[in-house]
């Protein structure tokens, strides 16, 4: 009798065990959060605009400092990151135009989806991750995944 008792005592010990491990897996205690993702090219899901094969770039290193490649210009800024929330200080455009562009590259709708750009990421409020890519959200929400090159 003292051995079914020593078993049922184990069973129910392992019972509560698995019991608290569910609980703490259902709440979220011990998993870990998408981290942001750091020090990688990440390319806008958007249509090109042609005739450039540009597209715009955002790399944030774990400092928070960032560079901003937009349609035709490229731009630093600051960048605070939390858990699920991320506030976007971009640096001005510059006035000149980049030094290694093809004719046509930087036409005035280009220039004006540049500033268009660094307005949305400047209300950029929240951050999380959907698959392999980084979704920013604000009013605008924009979708960035991982350069393949």
């Amino acid at each position: 009798m003292t051995f079914i008792r020593l078993i049922a005592g184990r069973n129910g010990f392992a019972r509560g065990i698995l019991g608290i491990l569910v609980l703490l897996l259902a709440s979220g205690i011990g998993v870990a959060a998408d981290s942001f993702p750091f020090d990688q090219e990440l390319l806008l899901e958007a249509a090109p605009m042609r005739p450039a094969k540009r597209m715009p770039i955002l790399t944030v290193a774990p400092d928070g400092n960032a560079t901003i490649d937009l349609w035709c210009k490229t731009v630093q800024a600051r960048m605070e990151i939390s858990d699920a929330t991320v506030k976007i200080e971009p640096g001005p455009l510059p006035e000149a135009l980049p030094e290694m562009m093809s004719d046509g590259q930087c036409s005035p709708g280009r220039m004006q989806a540049d500033e268009d750009m660094l307005a949305a990421l400047a209300q950029v409020t929240a951050w999380r991750k959907q698959g392999s890519s980084l979704v920013l959200v604000g009013p605008k929400t924009l979708q960035f995944r991982p350069s393949n090159h």
